[in-house]
Order: structure tokens, then C-alpha cells, then sequence
């Protein structure tokens, strides 16, 4: 009987310190899967502001081409240029030249022949 007392009174003082370690376990445990998501969620933020800098970057970029072609149509000469080109028109005394390329009836209309076809035709064959 007295090893049955010495069992109980063991289990006894090791029972709060096996509590203890599986606490311990429990909160180590919960602190790495926490530490793992934010991880996770700071990978993700991370890539996300790598993207929106970008698309910030691609923005100021267009930005400066609007200003410059802004600046751009203030200028007389360049508003001068558009309208010759673009609207067709002229200064009084100038003289308008438009070049029409040619139908596609009119680049149809005759095929070329082969050297064989031309030579057959000569000798009155075809």
C-alpha cells in the first residue's frame, strides 16, 4: 500500500507541471500559426504595393504626355500644322495638293502575264 500512496502523491506533483507544458505547447503553437498569417497577409500587402506603384508610375507617365501635348496646342505653329493637315486647310494665295492613290478597280484591271503566257501570245498559240 505505501507504493500505491507514492504513485498518487508522484502523479500528484507531476500532474500541474504537465498542465504547464501543454499550455505552454498550446500558446507556442498559436503564436507560430499567428506569426504565419501575418506573413502570409504582409506577402500579399507587399505585392499589392509593388503593383499599385506601378500602375502609379504608368499614370505620372501619361500624366507628362497630356501636359506636354497641353503645352503643345497652345503653340501657334503646331496648331497651324493640324489644321493644314488634318482639316485640309490653307492660307490665302497657297495652293492645296491632295494625292489620291489609285482605285483598286484601276490595279485590278490588268494581270500580269507570265514570261511562258507572253511568249505563247507572240507565237499566236493562246
Amino acid at each position: 500500500m505505501a507504493k500505491k500512496i507514492k504513485k498518487g502523491s508522484l502523479l500528484k506533483a507531476i500532474f500541474p507541471s504537465i498542465i504547464i507544458i501543454i499550455l505552454i505547447l498550446f500558446f507556442a503553437g498559436f503564436l507560430i500559426f499567428s506569426n504565419w498569417r501575418i506573413y502570409q497577409r504582409r506577402t500579399d500587402l507587399t505585392s499589392q504595393i509593388q503593383a499599385l506603384e506601378k500602375q502609379v508610375q504608368e499614370v505620372e507617365k501619361r500624366n507628362q504626355e497630356l501636359k506636354a501635348g497641353i503645352s503643345q496646342l497652345s503653340d501657334k505653329g503646331y496648331l497651324e500644322e493640324m489644321a493644314r493637315e488634318k482639316l485640309g486647310l490653307k492660307k490665302p494665295g497657297e495652293e492645296v495638293v491632295v494625292v489620291v492613290p489609285p482605285s483598286e478597280s484601276q490595279a485590278k484591271e490588268t494581270p500580269q502575264k507570265t514570261f511562258w503566257q507572253k511568249v505563247l501570245e507572240k507565237l499566236k498559240f493562246w
